[in-house]
């Protein structure tokens, strides 16, 4: 068992902890202010070969798979979760296409992500139905003037990057597969739901209005507007009657969104602890208070054990890992990872004491940033409840 990164991986890793020094650090702050799009960061991550670290090479990619894009999340996200969500939509609209996209769709669609000319987004939320995925109302009927082709009408909500956009991994009701008649979008049988690329300059295609956020601002999140959105057979994501396909696209991002988590808890912990050694109280600094010393510990340990948790859920994924016996160990990662983010951003907090909750430094922006991560792409509930399933179905057991 080797649990050291390849030479590849390490070389990565300096070479993006640097950029995240130089680059990104400076600009948190102004980020979360503004809350305009960081072109800069993004043309430096394009410049660094980035943007395609999990694509494949035959597509323009780096070829470093999901384990290559959580490292370098990692190292983004100790100083903005902003940064590091620009790097995750490299990945999350992709998924679908790179489990069961047509060699077409992979040619036409992955070498502008990977090269930084276009941008993507993921569309399955809806304002009712975030964890009910079968609740999702966007409907897709056959389009009867073009054989094979699809009209989608619907209302998608929460989708991160929808502004930026170039196209859309969308998903929608579709009628079941042999069956007569229209779609129903109060079905909710598993058959019911397909994936389409939708592009933002078809007609139909409309951004909404954007959401107003707590954190991650810089990175616009809000609704895309479908309207009689016309869609060829060829856009079609693999078979129609693709519930299982949302499911393996989420299950494949969880060490990814973990890594967010992680690298958030360390860069909390490393600002917390550079203050505490340097802040004097009662003659000495808050840094020799054994009490300060335990938190710091704890938090120490936590950030090593998510870590372990993290790097073996994104090797399980680039295996192809990531069906149902397998959602376990993914989904631990993403739980623990976030939860910990929260925590350990929040005793930053408290370990600056007044000056913590202050906009004087980023402990408070940091815990804003990580209340976002226990929620999107599966809540810290719904991991709970897959864990929890698969030690009952037996997929997680230690007999």
């Amino acid at each position: 068992m080797n649990f050291e990164f390849s030479p590849e991986h390490s070389a990565l890793q300096e070479s993006v902890r640097r950029l995240a020094r130089d680059k990104v650090r400076p600009r948190a702050r102004e980020i979360d202010e503004s809350g305009e799009y960081p072109q800069d960061l993004f043309d430096a991550f394009r410049d660094a070969g980035l943007l395609g670290l999990c694509l494949p090479e035959e597509y323009g990619g780096g070829g470093a798979g999901i384990l290559g894009l959580a490292i370098a999340i990692e190292e983004v996200a100790k100083y903005s979760n902003v940064a590091s969500l620009m790097l995750l939509l490299t990945r999350l609209p992709t998924g679908p296409v790179l489990i069961a996209g047509s060699d077409e769709q992979k040619k036409r669609y992955l070498p502008g992500i990977a090269d930084g000319s276009q941008r993507a987004a993921f569309g399955l939320s809806e304002s009712q139905a975030g964890s009910d995925v079968m609740g999702i109302r966007t409907r897709a009927e056959p389009d009867p003037s073009v054989d094979g082709g699809w009209v989608l009408n619907g209302v998608k909500s929460w989708m991160s990057g929808v502004a930026q956009a170039d196209w859309y991994c969308i998903f929608a009701k579709t009628p079941r597969p042999g069956a007569g008649g229209g779609t129903d979008p109060a079905a909710r049988h598993h058959e019911a739901i397909s994936a389409f690329i939708v592009e933002r300059s078809w007609p139909g295609v409309e951004v909404g209005a954007l959401d107003r956020k707590m954190g991650v601002r810089g990175v616009d999140t809000g609704e895309l507007l479908l309207t009689d959105v016309k869609v060829p057979a060829s856009n079609v994501i693999g078979s129609v009657g693709g519930f299982r396909l949302a499911m393996l696209g989420l299950n494949s991002m969880r060490p990814i969104v973990a890594a967010r988590g992680i690298g958030l808890a360390e860069g909390a912990l490393m600002y917390a602890t550079d203050y505490v050694k340097a802040r004097p109280a009662f003659g000495k600094t808050i840094a020799d208070f054994q009490g300060i010393q335990w938190e710091i510990a704890k938090l120490a340990t936590e950030v090593e054990a998510a870590r372990l948790l993290t790097y073996r859920a994104a090797w399980l994924a680039d295996q192809g890992r990531f069906t149902k016996e397998w959602v376990p160990y993914l989904s631990i990662s993403k739980y623990y990872a976030t939860e910990l983010a929260v925590k350990a951003s929040g005793m930053a907090v408290q370990l600056l004491g007044a000056a913590g909750y202050m906009k004087d430094h980023l402990t408070e922006l940091f815990y804003r940033d990580a209340r976002q991560l226990t929620i999107v792409e599966g809540s810290s509930q719904v991991q709970l409840g897959l864990i929890s399933k698969g030690v009952l179905d037996g997929d997680l057991w230690w007999d």
